[in-house]
């Protein structure tokens, strides 16, 4: 029987491996200061059990995630059947002086090593801050349309 959803074990489960080591940005929604919902696609790193996000300290998510740290994160491939990694979580924002580490990790990550550290390289000579932003996962679930489905369509399927 597959871990049930909201399991925080699901975080070890190959598919949410996958999408937490892969090269898709992150889409992190948050709340912003006027109550209304905001979402950004955002480089992340995963350190095996957060998520950490490096972001301008000026940034308006920063702001909005100081007054009101819940958080939805998901990940999620475009190819079929879907693979699709939810997290909500709270964030804690944190400024460090020069570039967040996990940032340039990302960065390697997403770009490859040697573009990745040119990448850091020209950010580090226009900020001499960054915010360190961690989100710490509370509920996860997994969508694969093979196994898992959206509890709508289980509900119709009779599962």
């Amino acid at each position: 029987m597959p871990t049930q959803q909201g399991d925080l074990a699901l975080l070890n489960d190959p598919i949410a491996q996958e999408l937490l080591h892969s090269r898709i940005p992150a889409r992190v929604a948050y709340v912003w200061t006027d109550g209304t919902p905001r979402v950004v696609p955002i480089w992340f790193h995963w350190n095996g059990e957060q998520i950490v996000l490096g972001s301008p300290v000026e940034a308006p998510k920063v702001h909005a995630l100081r007054q009101n740290p819940k958080v939805a994160v998901t990940i999620d491939d475009n190819n079929w059947p879907h693979k699709v990694l939810l997290i909500r979580g709270s964030a804690t924002v944190e400024i460090v002086d020069g570039v967040v580490p996990e940032y340039a990790a990302s960065a390697a990550r997403y770009f490859g090593a040697e573009q990745g550290e040119a990448w850091v390289g020209q950010v580090k000579g226009l900020v001499s801050q960054m915010a360190r932003v961690v989100i710490q996962p509370e509920w996860v679930a997994i969508l694969d349309f093979e196994q898992r489905f959206p509890n709508a369509l289980e509900r119709a399927m009779g599962m």
